[in-house]
């Protein structure tokens, strides 16, 4: 059974940086896209970014590309967004979520992805 799980999130000043984690279980990134997706208050799902199975494919949302970097750790299965620069325009609860069927080139499209954590709250004050 495939399961992800979030964490790392939390409250920060604008400017500051965090990383998120998610460990994964019943899967390897070795078979899997990843993504991050995010959700602010009143705001539909947004991509934040994406690695493919064989990490070679990485993409980034306009709003967070030269801040934001994701990468993971296969002996951990833990896949990571590092945060850097972070914005109050940043806040939303964070999603990691896995694709079972992506291939070379990661996909950004939300209804691709088939297993989703619980999600991780970010928080960034002015």
């Amino acid at each position: 059974q495939v399961q992800v799980v979030e964490s790392g999130g939390g409250l920060v000043q604008a400017g500051g940086s965090l990383r998120l984690s998610c460990t994964a279980s019943g899967l390897t990134f070795d078979d899997y896209g990843m993504g991050w997706f995010r959700q602010a208050p009143g705001k539909e799902r947004e991509r934040v970014s994406c690695i493919s199975r064989n990490g070679g494919s990485r993409r980034y949302a306009d709003s967070v590309k030269g801040r934001f970097t994701i990468s993971w750790d296969n002996a951990k299965n833990t896949l990571y967004l590092q945060m850097n620069s972070l914005k109050p325009e940043d806040t939303a609860m964070y999603y990691c979520a896995a694709d079972p069927y992506g291939g070379a080139l990661c996909r950004v499209e939300a209804y691709a992805y088939t297993y989703w954590g619980q999600g991780t709250q970010v928080t960034v004050s002015s």
